[in-house]
């Protein structure tokens, strides 16, 4: 039997409409990915629009594997990958599509791709061998931004051509897209630069502490590809 709210008891509903728990964050982040609103949602999996509020906004909320199994059906993913199942494994563990089909990306497809934000990996090579580490960035006209300390590996890549991909892998439907850029990184050195990137940045890194240091690439080459299911 599923969950149901009930009135009067359990959690305040957050005013500003956040998602609150593991749960209720990948229901509204996939929503959001679709376009979709909490009534479409509701009217695909056959349930009340209040109950989905409910499993996004109570971070206790503890549907049972039917009610997932609908909800991950409106979605278009799967229950494991919406109730965190795969939470620290690797994106691509689903099996292949029967007709895959894959195309290259154009240059202002992998621009509108580049600039959804999120994670990207920064590829250099060092003196020992080549490195790639994941950061937050941000695109900020038309470079791609994102801060590191002083003393990085990544700072061994400054004033070099280094490579940057950015991927989306989407297990559910073997589906997904790949872009990589080419170019220059260098430091933005000038304090008023590193204060404008500041206010326009996405997101500030996850890894947290002291990352100050600004680093922007200036793409002179982008390749991409899509993979789709046919």
């Amino acid at each position: 039997m599923a969950e149901r709210p009930t009135p009067g008891h359990g959690e305040p509903q957050p005013e500003d409409g956040r998602a609150r728990g593991d749960l209720g964050r990948r229901l509204q982040r996939r929503r959001a990915e679709l376009g979709l609103s909490r009534e479409e949602v509701a009217e695909r999996a056959g349930m009340a629009e209040a109950y989905v509020a409910h499993l996004e906004q109570h971070s206790t909320a503890a549907p049972d594997s039917g009610t997932l199994l609908r909800l991950a059906g409106a979605l278009r993913t799967s229950p494991q990958e919406l109730g965190g199942g795969y939470s620290g494994l690797p994106s691509g563990l689903g099996q292949a599509a029967r007709d895959p089909r894959m195309g290259e990306l154009d240059e202002q497809e992998c621009r509108e791709l580049l600039s959804t934000h999120g994670v990207g990996r920064f590829a250099l090579s060092t003196e020992g061998a080549p490195v790639v580490l994941p950061v937050n960035y941000t695109v900020v006209d038309g470079a791609i931004v994102f801060r590191t300390r002083e003393g990085s590996v990544i700072t061994q890549g400054l004033d070099r051509e280094v490579a940057f991909e950015v991927d989306r892998v989407d297990d559910a439907l073997s589906e997904g897209w790949s872009v990589l850029v080419r170019g220059t990184a260098r430091v933005a050195s000038d304090p008023g630069e590193a204060e404008r990137l500041a206010e326009r940045a996405y997101s500030t890194p996850w890894a947290g502490g002291g990352r100050d240091l600004w680093v922007r690439i200036e793409p002179t080459a982008y390749t991409g590809r899509r993979i789709e299911a046919g």
